[in-house]
């Protein structure tokens, strides 16, 4: 225990030294956990519209700090809701993101009972059947069909927001613009919109959703970045009054 103590004690004497000499050096940074710096891009929007700790909606969040474009949020201080219906996958956010309301459900366009398709690589995890036959035509596999419970995105914002929350991330594998065209924006309009906007036909190529982008900016968003995999939406109105 005591080797245990004086390893943990050089570690975060390390971590001092190695930022005071940053500090001195001018040198400065920001660390993302998101798959193309997603998360440092919606900080830079918040910090703009004056929002310390955005609260957050993570629909597909498939790990609590890999990819995650929620983590930094969460990690300085941040509080929200992920919704990530593979069971072993979720199960990592209970520790992990103890914080945090971590939801074992689909989201989709209209509630009922699906069958989850996971996949051999789990990041392609899908709720569209026709979205697995593409991965498998793509040389994945499906591993297993599991029964998961879907409710709509509305009812999950009235339930655990009572509104809309500051910063909605939807990565869903195939189902991305079938939950955004079914938001009530009149109710709901999160600040900031992260969402997969890249689809990958059977042989590889990506090809950008146009129809996600003319559906956000009908409803009075912004494309504030693009990161080829994913875009970031603002809300125009704040945008204009921050």
């Amino acid at each position: 225990m005591k080797k245990l103590l004086d390893a943990r004690n050089r570690g975060m004497l390390m971590k001092r030294a190695v930022d005071l000499l940053r500090r001195k050096a001018g040198i400065d940074y920001r660390k993302s956990y998101a798959q193309c710096g997603e998360d440092v891009i919606a900080r830079t929007v918040f910090d703009m519209l004056k929002i310390a700790r955005p609260t957050y909606l993570d629909v597909g969040a498939h790990h609590p700090t890999f990819l995650s474009n929620t983590f930094l949020f969460y990690e300085q201080g941040s509080r929200g809701v992920t919704v990530e219906p593979d069971p072993e996958l979720h199960s990592r956010f209970l520790d992990k993101r103890s914080g945090d309301t971590n939801l074992n459900i689909g989201i989709g366009p209209q509630p009922g009972g699906f069958e989850l398709f996971i996949m051999s690589t789990r990041t392609l995890n899908t709720l569209s059947e026709e979205e697995a036959r593409l991965y498998v035509s793509q040389g994945y596999r499906i591993e297993k069909r599991h029964r998961v419970e879907v409710v709509t995105i509305n009812d999950v914002m009235t339930e655990h927001f009572g509104g809309a929350p500051d910063f909605l991330s939807v990565d869903v594998e195939g189902l991305d613009y079938e939950i955004l065209a079914s938001l009530d924006f009149s109710r709901f309009r999160p600040k900031v919109i992260c969402v997969e906007t890249i689809v990958f036909s059977s042989t590889g190529k990506g090809e950008k959703r146009t129809e996600i982008d003319t559906l956000l900016c009908k409803r009075g968003y912004v494309r504030f970045a693009d990161t080829y995999i994913n875009t970031l939406y603002v809300d125009e109105q704040s945008w204009v009054n921050r």
